[in-house]
């Protein structure tokens, strides 16, 4: 990437009733013939809204479809299915289809929409995929949101699971910055300070947010702000350093390990507090966050095993062997493992 040039959202809309408003938002940006692309049942419970709202607009949508996959083989067919007129992909529900739209959007080379309906991760707002390849889920370059539509009563509508899940995926980005100055420190990178400042910004916004609801509208506000200001971060530094540290590494490997892993920020948030305990990195901070927003009750209810995260962490160093952080370090997965059978709050969710 050009270092003299970053992309940005054009359009960024993170309120309540933005649903009624894509048309109109469209309309706007000069984008009257889109495809829009649904998850798994939702069209049932947005599509008339949608609908109705672009043609009250004067879009004209060219094609819709609800898509369950990520598998890379159906979403390239299906990118060069589309009607040749279209102007841009709308991606509307949770990561997998937002991951084929912003996919298709890259390789056709026109505006993806990214439109959320839940807060479980950074991913609506990431320039990167995570797409079946081989049988095997990898992370691909893709497109970073031209619009990012997030209507705050649909994410309150969406199961709380997503709400804590992108609740562990927002406090990663203490223990993803930490691990990325380690790797500037010991001579493996170069942090770039502006994508640097904004995932601290990021994060630091968003754990001082007086709340005492999760969802009250400032907190999930908060909570999607942060996240779209974290994927900003990543096509600054050309990479997803500033967000996704040795925490995220562990998450991998759970992912690789378990038949059924649990949602992505939900492993991730476990692990930022097993990784800023060892480092003695503001773990009060977290512990104190899950712990009125209920993360750690709910975490409680998984019945999670002490054992498959002993294994993720001696497995996360292969994970990303081009990286060196805290976890690459012997050290370091040592104190990790002794913290998982020893630490009090881990010892309540992990059996």
């Amino acid at each position: 990437m050009n270092k003299d040039q970053i992309s940005i959202p054009s359009i960024l809309k993170i309120e309540k009733g933005v649903t009624s408003k894509i048309g109109t938002y469209l309309k706007d940006a000069d984008l009257n013939q889109v495809t829009i692309l649904f998850g798994n049942g939702l069209i049932a419970m947005f599509g008339e809204q949608v609908f109705k709202s672009c043609e009250e607009a004067g879009v004209k949508i060219l094609h819709y479809q609800e898509m369950d996959t990520v598998d890379f083989n159906d979403i390239t067919n299906l990118a060069f299915e589309l009607p040749n007129k279209t102007q841009a992909i709308i991606g509307m529900g949770g990561g997998k289809v937002i991951d084929a739209a912003k996919y298709i959007g890259y390789i056709l080379r026109i505006p993806f929409i990214s439109v959320p309906t839940s807060s479980s991760s950074d991913g609506f707002s990431s320039s990167s995929a995570s797409l079946t390849i081989g049988g095997h889920r990898k992370s691909v370059p893709a497109k970073l949101a031209f619009g990012i539509l997030v209507d705050t009563e649909v994410i309150k509508s969406a199961p709380v699971k997503f709400l804590y899940s992108g609740v562990g995926d927002m406090v990663a980005k203490i223990s993803s910055t930490y691990d990325w100055q380690h790797e500037e420190d010991l001579g493996f990178t170069e942090v770039n300070d502006f994508s640097f400042m904004i995932a601290k910004k990021a994060v630091n916004s968003f754990v001082r947010t007086p709340f005492e609801s999760i969802e009250e509208d400032l907190f999930l506000k908060e909570l999607l702000d942060s996240l779209a200001m974290s994927g900003i971060a990543n096509e600054i530094a050309g990479s997803s350093a500033p967000t996704s540290g040795s925490e995220h590494l562990i998450s991998h490997a759970l992912d690789q390990l378990l038949e059924r892993p649990q949602l992505h920020g939900i492993q991730v948030g476990i692990a930022t507090y097993i990784m800023c305990k060892i480092c003695d990195h503001r773990y009060q901070r977290i512990d104190t966050v899950f712990t009125k927003t209920g993360f750690w009750d709910y975490c409680a209810t998984l019945d999670l095993k002490a054992a498959d995260y002993i294994e993720a962490v001696d497995m996360a160093p292969h994970i990303k062997p081009h990286r060196h952080t805290y976890l690459h370090e012997e050290k370091y997965r040592e104190l990790a493992k002794k913290l998982i059978k020893e630490d009090p709050k881990l010892t309540a969710i992990l059996h």
